[in-house]
């Protein structure tokens, strides 16, 4: 797989297989299936698993053999990073909103676009904004991007939550009761990162103390990191 730009890296547990769809299912049988087709563009809140998608996008390509690459202008990508990906098999683009209003940027994405056309290259673009709603620097990008098939990348509902908890935490070894896992969803904000992060914490504090995540613990734990805890 093509290395990535400095800062750039694709998390491990990012793969098909540890996203929960939901009401997703529809997309994710799309970007799994035999013909996602040469664009598709993803958009949705933040948190909803667009970069968990793009980045599983870019693993599923490198399993078989192919090159791919994960692109996001929030981490320090800049627009020559296009430069020579219309070599690869698969490019992933994310928080494409930051880049609609740049013009490099958008010579760059025109300048791929055209050439993963010509060698039978795949693009995958994400969003927060709906597409429509994005007003790109060149009309011809713009026009060509919204020819493509857009899914939206739905929340998830508490029940799905919850599996993504239990799911993320047998893949680290641990043991998350169900109680602790709805603890969470009702102590901390909804969005997959936040809570995804504080099972991050839990598990090294977990580690740490030689306890396991019990609601008590938990409850103790995010009390002493809450901000202003002395």
């Amino acid at each position: 797989m093509r290395q990535l730009p400095l800062g750039v890296q694709l998390r491990e547990a990012a793969r098909f297989d540890s996203f929960v769809p939901g009401a997703n299912a529809e997309l994710l049988a799309r970007l799994t299936g035999p013909a996602p087709g040469p664009v598709l563009w993803l958009w949705g809140r933040a948190g909803t698993g667009k970069t968990h998608l793009l980045q599983a996008a870019c693993a599923s390509v490198g399993d078989l053999g192919e090159r791919a690459s994960y692109v996001d202008p929030l981490s320090g990508a800049e627009p020559g990073w296009l430069d020579g990906c219309e070599s690869l098999d698969l490019v992933a683009l994310d928080s494409l909103d930051d880049v609609a209003g740049n013009a490099a940027w958008n010579a760059a994405l025109f300048r791929l676009y055209t050439l993963l056309g010509e060698s039978g290259g795949r693009l995958l673009v994400a969003s927060t904004t709906p597409p429509a709603s994005l007003r790109f620097v060149l009309p011809d990008l713009q026009s060509r991007l919204l020819a493509a098939p857009v899914y939206q990348v739905h929340e998830l509902e508490d029940e799905d939550r919850v599996a993504v908890l239990e799911l993320r935490a047998r893949r680290r070894g641990l043991e998350l009761p169900r109680e602790a896992a709805l603890y969470l969803l009702h102590r901390l904000p909804r969005d997959m990162h936040t809570i995804c992060g504080a099972l991050d914490r839990l598990d090294a504090a977990s580690l740490a103390a030689q306890r396991r995540l019990t609601v008590p613990f938990l409850r103790a734990v995010l009390e002493d990191q809450a901000p202003g805890a002395s």
